[in-house]
């Protein structure tokens, strides 16, 4: 579990995180692809969206008591849309993977409606700067 949350935690390259916990990168490989498939496996179980009015009110009064703060509840994520190299600073549009991309900022609500959507971020830029 430790290997796939570094790897989960931090993306990078398999032989580092390896020598990091001191395991091959084929191991690492090999775990976080064993632990994501078997969380993929239950997500069915372990994710559910509300789908009345009566369970969307009762996710909100849940979220409301966790969170006082906000009266909603929201799914962020950031995703690569691949592109052709711009000719003007085309090297910022280089990801970790060395393909030119959008990161692409999209938002969700309860319902599973998208919010919003920015794809003004170049593919160099990492997720927890755009958020």
């Amino acid at each position: 579990m430790k290997i796939c949350l570094r790897f989960l935690g931090d993306p990078g390259y398999q032989q580092g995180i390896g020598q990091e916990l001191c395991v091959s990168q084929a191991t690492v490989s090999r775990t976080v692809d064993k632990v994501v498939n078997s969380i993929v496996a239950q997500s069915n179980e372990w994710i559910k969206f509300p789908t009345t009015n009566h369970e969307l009110m009762e996710a909100k009064r849940i979220w409301q008591s966790i969170y006082k703060f906000s009266t909603a509840i929201y799914v962020i994520d950031c995703t690569h849309l691949g592109i052709l190299k711009p000719n003007r600073h085309g090297d910022e549009s280089i990801n970790r993977k060395g393909k030119p991309t959008l990161n692409v900022l999209a938002t969700c609500d309860a319902r599973e409606m998208v919010t919003s959507v920015d794809v003004s971020w170049p593919g160099s830029m990492h997720d927890s700067r755009i958020w």
